[in-house]
């Protein structure tokens, strides 16, 4: 488990805010349970365990920026 600063990554970055939108609207459209809160929990427990502690322990340069100059 990584404690500590993330590495930023510009492909993921971009790829995730622009290829996701359409995709959410169609699965959720497909199915009425996709993207409510907690589902997460109910569909892999170990991975949303994992990902609660990470993103806990983690933090990115832009949340350094975002405390520096607020």
């Amino acid at each position: 488990m990584k404690i500590g600063l993330r590495k930023p990554s510009l492909k993921k970055s971009i790829k995730a805010r622009t290829t996701g939108r359409i995709k959410r609207e169609i699965k959720g459209t497909i199915n009425p349970l996709y993207g409510k809160k907690g589902m997460g929990w109910i569909r892999d427990p170990k991975k949303a365990m994992y990902n609660k502690v990470y993103n806990k322990t983690t933090f990115s340069i832009f949340d350094v920026f975002k405390k520096l100059f607020k």
